[in-house]
């Protein structure tokens, strides 16, 4: 049974219990808010143009977007394009975030290595995801070797940074505490930094994902034959804006749901967090 907890000032606070509750019901509810904006905004476009208020054939109401949804459903092409297009994008984000996680921890804790190698990574960073592509078709040919490296690269430079960034900010003192114990490099990587660069080492997935979710279009103008990037080509050589707009809307749908399950999964690595974002009142 929860006990009431008493402050300083003999006024009674909630107890722990229910203010974890709280959050969690908190937590549960916030999908619900996110679906607001877009239903009244859908809703509103469904009305202007059934209203004759708007034309509906360049950007089609949700209605006619629906109805196309349960055509690549029923036909079975929706369910072989997300899945194309997600098994790549999970593929080039796993590969491109363990190669930038490892160099970034590495370049960020030797000084050296931070000045001899960050100086061209920079330099590749800056290189357009578009650039990469004849290169990658005559190294990799056109197939998923070639669309998984693109979405890989689009996924490193953003964690890369991420955990560099992070590395080269946490407090000195944190580290000179390390020493003062006598801990090992490799002792001071794993008890003092990474607890310490693991808020912002989240921040740099979320972006390196959602640029994994941007970069599998461009990978799937390589010759593709299926997946979301091809429907959006077809929908725009066959004149079916209704398709291109579905196929746009799946991505949101997709690289949102893989946003929250990335959140979902750190979550617990992060509870130790007295942060603003995690407050009860």
């Amino acid at each position: 049974m929860a006990v009431l907890e008493e402050s300083g000032t003999g006024a009674l606070k909630a107890p722990r219990a229910f203010k974890s509750g709280a959050r969690r019901t908190r937590c549960l509810r916030a999908p619900l808010w996110g679906i607001i904006l877009p239903v009244l905004l859908g809703a509103g476009w469904e009305l202007a143009v059934q209203g004759g208020l708007a034309e509906g054939r360049l950007v089609p109401p949700p209605s006619a977007i629906f109805e196309t949804l349960l055509e690549l459903a029923r036909s079975g092409e929706l369910w072989t394009h997300v899945q194309a297009t997600t098994v790549r994008v999970f593929a080039g984000f796993f590969a491109g975030a363990l190669a930038a996680t490892v160099l970034g921890a590495i370049v960020g804790y030797s000084f050296a290595l931070r000045r001899l190698v960050d100086p061209s990574l920079q330099a590749l960073r800056s290189i357009p995801s578009i650039a990469w592509v004849p290169l990658f078709i005559l190294w990799f040919g056109i197939f998923e070797t070639s669309k998984v490296t693109l979405i890989a690269v689009g996924v490193f430079f953003p964690v890369y940074l991420g955990v560099l960034g992070a590395i080269a900010s946490v407090d000195r003192k944190i580290v000179e505490v390390g020493n003062v114990f006598r801990l090992s490099p490799i002792a001071i990587i794993w008890r003092v930094l990474l607890p310490a660069i693991l808020p912002a080492y989240v921040i740099a997935l979320r972006s390196g994902l959602g640029l994994g979710w941007m970069f599998v279009v461009a990978a799937e103008f390589m010759g593709a034959s299926e997946g979301l990037g091809y429907l959006l080509v077809d929908g725009q050589q066959l004149g079916k804006p209704q398709q291109i707009v579905t196929a746009t809307l799946v991505f949101a749908v997709l690289g949102k749901t893989s946003d929250w399950l990335l959140l979902t999964v750190t979550a617990p690595f992060l509870r130790w967090q007295d942060s603003f974002a995690n407050r009860t009142g």
